[in-house]
């Protein structure tokens, strides 16, 4: 007969420690993704990204928007493809340093526009930003953005504070509800205060006068007259890159002063 040894002689502990509360809590998944701790993982999602973004020296950007669903061939669609390689050519992307990268192509990482201007950017050499956000039918980021700065969010807030803490000017291309989003949300940060003046253009004239009857809104005294100058049309990549010039003062000549009061 086996003689007995002390590990025998313990008792069981495998119910313990297979039980879900003796997991370490940075490695417990139904820990980390419970309602308690959303917080902390509102956190982890500013921090990850920020910490990429800083680690290749990133200052500033131009956040480019549009709509997801056009294709290669499309006018809107060669026009971001234009403006991403003509602002990253001109605008700093490309100069690395101790003064950091500015005015970096950032978009919402999707397909689309958000393609096009990535595109763009990568075909001039230049680092590009996505800011992919997880949606119901997953999005796929597009292959144009550099791969270590592109980001999948879960929290639109996040993704949203992302695109416009850096952001030194923002060009919307022809789009949908998500674009009108992002429009209106740059607009109203910079008109209550919350985020310094920035260039806003809007990409197509005829497109966006059609869509937005703003004078009605100041007509019955819902904005400032003032208001209406928040942003500028503009129908080619060079226009619009012009308006960001004419338009950027002091924050273009020296990016990366900081936009969004946090």
């Amino acid at each position: 007969m086996r003689a007995t040894t002390q590990e025998d002689a313990l008792p069981d502990n495998t119910a313990q420690k297979e039980s879900p509360s003796y997991r370490l809590a940075a490695l417990d998944p139904d820990f980390i993704l419970g309602d308690s701790t959303r917080g902390a993982r509102f956190m982890l999602e500013y921090q990850k990204a920020e910490d990429h973004l800083r680690a290749r020296g990133v200052v500033s950007t131009i956040v480019v928007f549009g709509s997801a669903r056009v294709r290669e061939g499309n006018r809107w669609y060669e026009a971001a493809r234009a403006f991403g390689r003509l602002a990253s050519e001109r605008g700093g992307a490309l100069r690395d340093g101790e003064a950091g990268r500015h005015h970096v192509i950032a978009t919402g990482g999707g397909p689309g526009i958000m393609e096009a201007a990535n595109r763009g950017a990568t075909e001039a050499g230049a680092l590009s930003i996505g800011f992919n956000i997880t949606l119901p039918h997953e999005q796929e980021p597009n292959a144009w953005s550099t791969p270590d700065l592109t980001f999948r969010f879960h929290y639109f807030a996040m993704r949203k504070m992302h695109l416009a803490m850096r952001a030194e000017a923002l060009v919307v291309f022809p789009g949908g509800f998500g674009t009108l989003d992002e429009l209106f949300e740059i607009m109203t940060l910079v008109q209550t205060g919350k985020m310094d003046p920035v260039p806003i253009v809007l990409f197509d004239k005829a497109y966006w006068q059609g869509l937005l009857k703003l004078d009605t809104m100041a007509e019955a005294g819902f904005i400032r007259p003032d208001d209406l100058k928040l942003f500028a049309y503009a129908d080619t990549p060079e226009e619009a890159y012009a308006c960001i010039v004419d338009g950027g003062g002091d924050g273009w000549d020296h990016p990366g002063n900081g936009s969004v009061q946090t």
